[in-house]
């Protein structure tokens, strides 16, 4: 198990192109080539952890947030962050961090935080925008199911909890090759005219090349005829936050107790309550006061996230309720999405959570 199958794992989970555009996800530090001798996985990467993975034996650290995240020009160890690189780079650790792209899948740090508070029908708060593209492609019949079902295969055709979702309709083509040409159907020099149909499919934007390549290889043309559209649609199953239903309604102070003792907060800081049940709830893991007008079109009842600051809990005004638990209590549980996927992926492998608790922030 090298570095680069780890790698590929969580980008398979998680694509790279998710992450923000100020994001720094991805292989940090380390050689993709390298012999992993086993994953400890923590939400930030601090010395203690560089001590604890080296105590291990491990050389694969697995963080939530990145090292670097605004570049690093210089590394003589003027700063925290230059010394823990250079120790890294001194004792062979590759280092890993799956950021704003885990925050942004629907199993990924916001799913579990539904999970943690016991939310259903969960969706994305606010899906992305420009990661849809439609292909479009032109098959003789009697190949159409074998181009369809590669192009599926690949990743196109899924919509909410569908797959294999396409457009079919037959059509006739016309095409004439020259005489270096070796057409499938009818002769070179002539214009042949083949019944087609055409295909009509969405994939996402990371597996689009993917999915180009698969078409072409399964379709019998040398060459091959189709159009990529970029969608505006919202990919409704990756974006920021997430909102969704309690099985049960709640009386809020009752509801606020709850989550301050699910994530282990120190205080929970929240805004004026509304004097109705909590049923609809809106979470971000992180800092999530961009979503609050999100939550509240959504109709939620409460926003739980982190990092609000002082003049943004007006911002509530009286339509919902504001919940900070803090930063790090709202990620906390990304260690557990992490250790979940490695294990099903490679049950057998050296794989441990952190014992180090990185918060920076005490509470008395």
């Amino acid at each position: 198990m090298n570095v680069h199958h780890i790698t590929q794992i969580l980008e398979d989970f998680a694509p790279l192109s998710f992450q923000e555009s100020y994001d720094n996800a991805g292989l940090i530090i380390g050689d993709k080539y390298a012999e992993a001798t086993g994953i400890l996985i923590t939400l930030d990467v601090t010395e203690e952890v560089l001590d604890e993975a080296i105590g291990l034996g491990y050389n694969f650290i697995l963080a939530h947030h990145p090292i670097a995240m605004g570049g690093v020009k210089r590394f003589n160890g003027n700063n925290y962050n230059e010394c823990i690189i250079i120790k890294a780079i001194k004792n062979d650790l590759a280092i890993y961090a799956g950021h704003t792209n885990v925050d942004s899948v629907m199993k990924g740090v916001n799913g579990k935080i539904c999970e943690k508070i016991g939310l259903r029908d969960c969706k994305i708060l606010e899906p992305k925008k420009g990661e849809l593209f439609k292909i479009v492609t032109y098959v003789p019949l009697a190949q159409a199911d074998e181009v369809r079902t590669a192009m599926f295969a690949s990743g196109a055709g899924h919509i909410g909890n569908y797959d294999s979702c396409s457009f079919n309709l037959e059509g006739q083509g016309t095409f004439r090759g020259n005489e270096s040409t070796h057409p499938f159907a009818g002769k070179k020099g002539q214009l042949h005219y083949e019944k087609e149909m055409r295909i009509e499919t969405v994939v996402p934007a990371h597996l689009k090349s993917k999915v180009i390549s698969a078409l072409k290889q399964a379709h019998p043309y040398e060459e091959v005829a189709y159009d990529v559209y970029l969608l505006d649609n919202a990919y409704e199953q990756v974006g920021s936050g997430m909102y969704g239903i309690l099985e049960t309604e709640e009386e809020e102070l009752a509801f606020l107790t709850r989550i301050k003792e699910i994530f282990g907060a120190g205080a929970v800081r929240y805004t004026r309550l509304l004097g109705k049940p909590i049923k609809k709830v809106g979470v971000c893991g992180g800092a999530g006061s961009f979503l609050l007008n999100r939550a509240k079109s959504m109709g939620a009842d409460i926003f739980i996230s982190g990092d609000f600051k002082y003049h943004q809990f007006s911002d509530a005004e009286n339509e919902i309720i504001i919940a900070d638990i803090g930063h790090f209590e709202s990620e906390q549980f990304t260690k557990e999405v992490f250790y979940e996927l490695l294990t099903k992926k490679i049950p057998n492998f050296a794989l441990r959570l952190s014992n180090v608790n990185t918060n920076p922030i005490k509470y008395l």
